[in-house]
């Protein structure tokens, strides 16, 4: 289970990375403050060029089901990080249930990533980075 998480992450944020090529026009930040039921999680990216995922979640059993190890929710960030190249936070603020805050880790990631990779309509043809501009 480890390996094919950790293997999942690569390949989708790998296909992100590609996808988004030099980053032009991209917003580069999003963020999202996502409530699932008692279970409240901050998800923060910064898609710098910098792989770093910082998770603090309290998740309460080792496993949600008979299946899936919660100890992997991590795994699978710090990969997808490394691979897209962003610097990703999850900050638990409430939960008691392990599925809800897992899920709200989740979904709250893919409202921030979302935000992060759209096109900044300001300056759509900008890489959005002041690195090396600075003579």
């Amino acid at each position: 289970a480890h390996h094919t998480t950790e293997d999942v992450a690569i390949a989708i944020g790998r296909a992100f990375s590609e996808s988004l090529g030099e980053r032009r026009g991209i917003k580069r930040y999003g963020s999202m403050l996502l409530p699932m039921d008692e279970a409240l999680v901050m998800s923060a990216i910064d898609i710098s060029g910098r792989g770093m995922a910082v998770v603090e979640l309290d998740i309460p059993s080792e496993k949600i089901g008979s299946q899936f190890d919660t100890e992997l929710v991590e795994e699978f960030f710090i990969a997808f990080a490394r691979e897209l190249g962003a610097t990703i936070h999850l900050h638990q603020i409430a939960g008691k249930n392990s599925h809800h805050i897992v899920e709200a880790c989740f979904k709250g990631f893919g409202r921030a990533l979302g935000d992060a990779v759209a096109i900044n309509q300001l300056a759509p043809d900008e890489i959005p980075s002041t690195k090396g501009t600075i003579n």
